[in-house]
């Protein structure tokens, strides 16, 4: 018999009753290390503190505020990355919702326990799940550690030890090939199961892959069966409203989002995008009633995020609703109070509504306060800085938008590139701002080699490295900062040991540097010495 009495488990229910009769069915089970959270919320917060074995969590979370489920609460979850590939999460359900659900979720739990059920049941599935995981666990913690290489050929040997867990094993590989930037060799393993069956996550992966290549009317058609054939998937929609919106057609885009939300109508993702495209299509009356229902929503989440009432804001006073506007001010001010990003997002939501009644001058001073405020914030995501920064351009605040466009290039997970930076300053007619950025770029650019050539004399090799990344982002076309960098990664791998992800990214950069100036006179020795490195730690190459 299994000893389960290791194991620690986390169980959400509402119902005290439930939450109960479950920690008497684990402790029959042998399970006594049991904690309890009584809304997602508060699982949320545990999960932020401590991690566990085991996840119990009922679907419906009786949630009226925010409307938020089971399936929700897993998709945040995995989303913020506050459970792990290791942790097992089985979703307590009726048959009835079942049926609703499975069809519907991209991210599906481990397991699902139909209602009413006994003590053998809960046994048996929890049995079956830490079997699963100790299949998979080998693989698991190669991904863990960064090794997505060996991951993958774990996932070759398991898949034939282990015929029934094969589909599993393919996905697995697909979506480890994806994140290493393999996409063709991710759409043939997508590919390969399709030529077996229709699949819904296979298609999906596959026009993920195809996305990711510019393959963007390809993906649309295959997302065009995906819906037919799985019409409450949702994340198909999710892919088919980006798809378009590349393509231009932003009312298309906006005609799928509604569709999504309207079968899966808590998702503040969704909804928040669905406000975000409807906006630049000018439907001021969907973007009004979809960011309200975001505030509304996140209001009960521990994701609150005071950007949201900037959205509501900037819609409503295109509407020509001041008034209304004041009122989300006033409510971002009171119900936020003491996050970090308010005071940036208080200053360029009251600067609209100055802008809105041509009060120009408190305008500009509230835009100053906002540049300001983004010195010290942390976490604002790239669009509201940039947004913040062609407000500054249409009213010449000149140096306070090349300011915060710096603060963007500043952020290395910011995802926007320096051409979109200076697009920025191009389509506003500034083409003197934007080379003025291009320089500033290449000489703090230039400068962080230097810095980091002295951490290096320092023995500071890690800080080398993350200067040097920094310099990248800067100058992503810059041959020296590139060699630079994977002499630094070549560096910190001969002194501190094999690292697998920075492995990887040594690896991208040769790649690069042979496609911009294949004979250039270092990279055959660069190479060399990366092959070599991985001789020495034992790497198979």
């Amino acid at each position: 018999m299994q000893d389960n009495s290791a194991l620690s488990v986390l169980v959400i229910d509402p119902n005290p009753g439930m939450r109960g009769s479950l920690q008497n069915m684990l402790t029959l089970a042998n399970i006594t290390k049991v904690d309890f959270a009584v809304s997602s919320g508060t699982a949320i917060r545990q999960l932020g503190k401590r991690s566990y074995d085991i996840i119990l969590c009922e679907y419906d979370l009786g949630s009226g505020q925010d409307g938020q489920d089971g399936q929700q609460l897993l998709e945040d979850l995995r989303h913020h990355k506050l459970i792990g590939l290791t942790t097992i999460f089985i979703m307590l359900t009726s048959e009835g919702v079942y049926s609703k659900v499975v069809s519907a979720a991209e991210l599906t739990p481990t397991d699902y326990i139909l209602k009413p059920f006994t003590v053998d049941v809960l046994s048996q599935r929890i049995s079956r799940a830490i079997e699963r995981r100790a299949v998979f666990l080998p693989t698991y913690q190669l991904i863990g550690q960064g090794n997505l290489r060996e991951a993958i050929k774990s996932c070759i040997s398991a898949e034939s030890a282990n015929p029934r867990y094969a589909a599993d094993f393919v996905r697995l590989r697909a979506e480890m090939h994806s994140n290493l930037g393999e996409l063709e060799e991710a759409a043939d393993l997508y590919s390969s199961v399709l030529a077996v069956k229709p699949v819904g996550w296979a298609q999906l992966g596959l026009a993920r892959s195809l996305f990711g290549q510019g393959r963007v009317d390809e993906a649309e058609r295959v997302l065009g069966v995906l819906i037919v054939d799985n019409p409450k998937l949702m994340a198909a929609y999710d892919l088919l409203a980006r798809c378009r919106e590349v393509n231009g057609n932003t009312a298309g885009a906006q005609k799928v989002l509604e569709d999504a939300v309207g079968i899966s109508p808590h998702v503040i993702r969704r909804l928040r995008k669905l406000g975000e495209v409807a906006l630049e299509a000018g439907d001021v009356g969907t973007a009004e009633k979809s960011f309200k229902q975001v505030v509304a929503k996140a209001k009960y989440s521990e994701f609150r995020n005071p950007e949201d009432h900037v959205n509501l804001v900037k819609t409503l006073i295109k509407k020509g609703d001041a008034a209304q506007a004041s009122g989300v001010i006033r409510d971002m001010e009171k119900s936020l109070r003491g996050n970090s990003n308010v005071d940036v997002c208080r200053s360029i939501s009251v600067a609209m509504l100055h802008e809105s009644a041509g009060n120009s001058a408190a305008a500009l001073t509230e835009l100053n306060s906002a540049v300001g405020a983004v010195r010290t914030a942390t976490g604002l995501s790239a669009n509201l800085k940039i947004g913040l920064a062609k407000t500054c351009l249409g009213n010449q605040l000149d140096k306070e938008a090349s300011e915060v466009m710096l603060a963007v290039m500043n952020d290395v997970n910011s995802g926007v590139s320096v051409q979109e930076v200076i697009q920025v300053f191009s389509r506003a007619g500034r083409p003197d701002l934007a080379e003025g950025m291009s320089v500033q770029l290449r000489q703090q650019s230039n400068e962080l080699l230097s810095v980091a050539a002295e951490k290096t004399n320092m023995g500071d090799f890690r800080g080398a490295v993350q200067t040097l990344t920094e310099a990248r982002h800067k100058s992503p076309g810059s041959l020296p900062v590139m060699i630079a960098l994977a002499q630094g990664i070549l560096r910190q791998l001969d002194e501190l040991g094999w690292d697998h992800p920075l492995a990887e990214q040594c690896h991208a950069q040769l790649d690069a540097i042979r496609k911009l100036d294949p004979g250039h006179p270092k990279l055959e020795a660069l190479a060399n010495e990366y092959i070599a490195m991985q001789r020495k730690y034992g790497i198979a190459a």
